[in-house]
Formats: structure tokens, C-alpha cells, sequence
């Protein structure tokens, strides 16, 4: 499609929610490993609590409120989702065709840990379409909703941070790449947002556009901040 404003030098894309659609089964299964650590919590408060964030985030969420959870949580949890995925992951539709035309740079920048979107983008097929571009949380200081982990995504791929368009499905990752002096547009097309109104989640957050379709990626073209 026709752009209004010349490309931006470089596309960050979250992973989870946007390139494939795990939300749903990745909190499904936070709310059962959490279940055998004694904490009820439903899908749907794993969303509105953790959409976007680390495992680590989890852990000190509970920590911090007397809930400690055992070492064997982190595997647990990732043994959950890895059967999880290879069972049922599905790319977002249109994901692919958007990637293999993209005339511009782009890469991953993730919540989830390394072997994960790995894994995710090898089930999916969208592997070839990233290469080693992946960048997660394991890799900064801080994660979403600090900026670090797009300013690293764009400090490594030689990209100024006011010509970074940001792809995200998230209230965390929207205020991470706003405080990173990045445009951002929130994508509401995962199957998790079919019951909730995440136009209104992610433009309340800061979003500077909200679709939900890849196929209209580029309809109203970008403007830099």
C-alpha cells in the first residue's frame, strides 16, 4: 500500500500476541503452574496482570507479596508452554506475507525469554524471517515497562530510536517503547482481545495507532515522533 510518510529505518515487533498467537495459551498455562504453587489465578486475570511481561516479573510480583514460589518454577512453567505450543501454536494470520514484503529492517524484541521465541518462531515458520535479530529480556537490566530493551533492540540494529516504529501487543510494551522516544501501534488481533476492548487498552496506554489486521500494516503510513 501506498505510504503517507517514508519508512521508518527500523520495525520492532513483539513477539507474543503480535507474530503469534500465544497469549491465550501462554496464560492458560501461568494460571495452571501457578495452581500447583497454591495461587488462583484465572486466564483472565493473567492477562490483565502479566500480558507482556517476563517470568521474572511473575516471580517477584509474589515474592513481594509473601507468595515465594519454589526453584522449580521457571521449568515448570516453561516445560507447560513448550507442550503447550508444539500442540497448538499458530502464527498471526497475514504475519508472514507482511515479513517476507517488508522492504524495511526489523527484528524481535521480547518479554519472553530466548529459547521461547525461538521455539515460537520455529513452530510458526517466521524463523527465516528474523535470523539471529532477537533480542529479549534476558539481554537488559531492566524489562518492559522500562524502555532498556527496545533502546538495546535499537542501539544493535544501528537504529535511532525517534526512526523506531514499535509493533506491540501490550499495555507494558506500549509504555516501554513510548519511554524510549519510539512511535508505537498497538496490535489487537491476537485471539486474546476478541473479548476485550484492546483498542481502548493500548490507546489509553500511549499507542499512536491501534489495527487489527496485518494486511492493513501500513493503511494512515507512519510519522516519526
Amino acid at each position: 500500500m501506498k505510504q503517507t510518510q517514508p519508512n521508518p529505518e527500523l520495525i520492532i515487533f513483539d513477539c507474543d500476541g503480535v507474530l503469534v498467537d500465544s497469549e491465550l495459551l501462554s496464560c492458560q498455562c501461568l494460571s495452571e503452574a501457578l495452581g500447583a504453587c497454591g495461587i488462583d489465578l484465572s486466564v483472565e486475570q493473567a492477562l490483565q496482570l502479566f500480558l507482556g511481561q517476563s517470568t521474572a516479573a511473575v516471580s517477584r510480583y509474589y515474592r513481594d507479596r509473601g507468595h515465594p514460589f519454589p526453584k522449580s518454577f521457571p521449568d515448570e512453567l516453561r516445560g507447560r508452554v513448550r507442550n503447550s505450543f508444539t500442540r497448538s501454536l499458530q502464527p498471526i494470520p497475514e504475519v508472514a506475507s507482511l515479513l517476507s514484503n517488508l522492504k524495511t529492517a526489523f527484528c524481535v524484541a521480547s518479554s519472553s525469554d530466548l529459547d521461547r521465541v525461538s521455539l515460537s518462531l520455529a513452530l510458526t515458520g517466521l524463523a527465516p524471517h528474523f535470523g539471529n535479530r532477537l533480542y529479549t529480556s534476558q539481554m537488559v537490566a531492566r524489562g518492559k515497562p522500562a524502555p532498556d530493551l527496545f533502546l538495546h533492540a535499537a542501539a544493535q540494529m544501528r537504529a535511532a530510536p525517534q526512526r523506531t516504529l514499535v509493533i506491540e501487543d501490550s499495555v507494558s510494551g506500549v509504555t516501554a517503547a513510548k519511554a524510549a522516544g519510539m512511535t508505537v501501534w498497538g496490535f489487537v488481533g491476537g485471539s486474546h482481545y476478541r473479548s476485550r476492548d484492546g483498542r481502548g487498552i493500548l490507546s489509553d496506554a500511549g499507542a499512536d495507532r491501534v489495527f487489527d489486521r496485518m494486511t492493513d500494516f501500513w493503511a494512515g503510513g507512519w510519522a516519526s515522533p
